[in-house]
């Protein structure tokens, strides 16, 4: 059950990401950068906060496999029966996802989503009413932050809001297992 607290460090993340802003949150996995997952505007700037590559996708997450069927058309039937295979957080490279911000998306079409089961992420995305972004914490190329501490302080100062809770936890735990699934239901292994 969610604090008072952190169910208002939600509402304030939530007001930034309507306003286009960047925040750092908790995630199911490691401290993530995150925006709506529909605004190109707040997509560039995490690319530009990372100095990445727009051409490398992002991972969006959801809360619900309602919200995996809104963004992908035609959901593989392989990829509810991995899902609940999973033990631990799994990201899925869908074919043809649609209602994300174009530059989610890979040449292909394609775009990473991830149903989130931690408690404040969940709650995040489901009052956020729509997919949120959620890439590592880091410079890209640099190591990703196990936990809040690891984070350098040129990420703290270029975002928009930093999330209260969850700082004091030790190890947020490893990224996500990342498989790419065609519509046709070939899974491809992208990071174990």
């Amino acid at each position: 059950m969610l604090t008072h607290e952190q169910r208002q460090d939600i509402k304030q993340a939530i007001d930034v990401m309507h306003q286009g802003g960047v925040i750092l949150y908790p995630t199911d996995t490691i401290w993530g950068l995150g925006c709506d997952a529909t605004n190109p505007e707040a997509v560039a700037k995490i690319y530009a906060i990372k100095r990445r590559e727009d051409a490398k996708a992002l991972i969006s997450l959801v809360d619900s496999e309602a919200k995996v069927d809104f963004y992908v058309p035609d959901v593989p039937e392989v990829a509810w029966q991995l899902l609940e295979c999973a033990t631990r957080p799994l990201t899925i490279i869908y074919d043809n996802v649609r209602h994300l911000a174009p530059n989610l998306l890979a040449e292909d079409g394609s775009a990473a989503l991830r149903i989130t089961q931690e408690e404040f992420s969940k709650e995040l995305c489901m009052r956020m009413k729509r997919a949120v972004v959620s890439t590592s914490a880091n410079i890209s190329g640099e190591a990703a932050p196990r936990c809040f501490a690891d984070i350098s302080p040129e990420i703290l100062a270029a975002v928009d809001y930093v999330c209260t809770s969850r700082r004091d936890e030790p190890d947020n735990g490893a990224a996500s297992s990342i498989i790419k699934l065609t519509a046709s239901s070939e899974v491809t292994v992208i990071r174990p």
